[in-house]
Parts: C-alpha cells; structure tokens; sequence
C-alpha cells in the first residue's frame, strides 16, 4: 500500500458484505481499524454462544504448538498491537483451538491444510517459520494468503473476530479487554441477572 493513504474498500466479512469505509495509510490493506470494525455494526455477530466446557490448562486441544505459533502469527496481523491487546494477547488462539475441538470439527482439515501452506510459503520464501520472520516478511505471507487462499484467510479472519469482540467465557476476549476498548459494560453471564433481581425482590 502506498503512503498516500488512497481510499480502500474494505468488505468485514463475518458472513455478510457491510460496506464501504475509509481505511487509514497506517493499517493493513486488509482490515478496517477496531473502531471502523465496530462502526460498520459487525461487533453483535461476532458475541456468539459457542461452546461452554472449560478449555484444559497448559495444553491445547486441537493445534499442535506449530500450528498455534503459524496461527498466532496471522491472527496478529489480523488484530495486531496497539494501544490495545494484539489477537493473540487476548486470548484468540485459544478461542479457535477450543472450538475446533467443539463447534468447529468441520473446519479441522480445513486449518491443518492452511496452515501447512501458510508454513511451506513462509520457507520457500524466506528459509524459517512464520512466527519467526520480521513483521514487513510476516505481512507479506499473510497478504499473500488473502490473495491466494481467499477461503481459508476470510474464514481465520472471521474466528478471530469472533474470539476478539465475543464473550469471555468462550476462550478469547480475555479480561473483556475488547468491550473496555469499546467503552461497553460487561454483560452479565446468562440468567445472573434475573437471579439477582429475584434474590433482592421482597415478594
């Protein structure tokens, strides 16, 4: 992208085409910022119930610790580090790995085989991991999987919102992190607050 900060259009794909919008000289070509995200309405699907067991302490469930690292590495090119949590930072990788190991089975070879390819083109270009590359070398590989696996890039791209902006209690928003970022009240967990009104009713 070049430094006159032309007009991109930007499609957030979370299963629908919501616009338009103007996208910043400083961010990836391929994502609008958090707030643009959030203005264009996309925040309420990504907030899905999905998946409630707890997720098991010092391991993963699904990816192995390669896979985990390659997918770090996209998911925080997806949401990278700004003056808030990167994808990873808060909590996303854990997210998708409970859910390929729940909710999303069905998408379990679809990862193994886009993450094989991320690695191999990650190689063949620049000789070591993704994870390990320099961030101009890791944005490259991530653009040229959005270009040329458009499939398997929209559906990690749509899982790392879902982890970023959902709810906590499904492995990614870590410490609500996103909501806080949004100014938005943390809501509280289903039929808690029916409870505690009935708790304090004097009927």
């Amino acid at each position: 992208m070049d430094a006159s900060g032309s007009r991109l259009g930007v499609i957030v794909a979370l299963g629908c085409k919501v616009g338009w919008m103007q996208m910043p000289a400083s961010r990836r070509p391929f994502l609008p910022t958090r707030r643009q995200f959030v203005a264009v309405g996309a925040v309420g699907g990504t907030a899905m119930a999905i998946g409630c067991a707890p997720a098991k302490q010092g391991s993963r469930e699904f990816l192995s610790e390669e896979q985990a690292r390659t997918l770090t590495a996209i998911c925080d090119e997806i949401i990278p580090a700004d003056d808030f949590p990167s994808a990873s930072q808060a909590g996303v990788i854990d997210y998708i790995d409970r859910q390929l190991a729940r909710a999303y089975r069905r998408h379990r070879e679809f990862y193994r085989k886009g993450l094989e390819q991320t690695g191999k083109m990650s190689w063949e270009r620049f000789g070591t991991d993704l994870a390990d590359l320099a961030p101009p070398q890791r944005l490259e590989i991530v653009s040229a999987i959005e270009l040329n696996d458009r499939s398997f890039f929209e559906t990690v791209r749509n899982h790392t919102m879902e982890g970023y902006y959902g709810s906590p209690r499904h492995g990614g928003n870590r410490d609500a992190v996103s909501w806080r970022m949004l100014g938005l009240p943390e809501p509280p967990t289903r039929g808690r607050a029916q409870y505690d009104l009935r708790k304090g009713s004097s009927l």
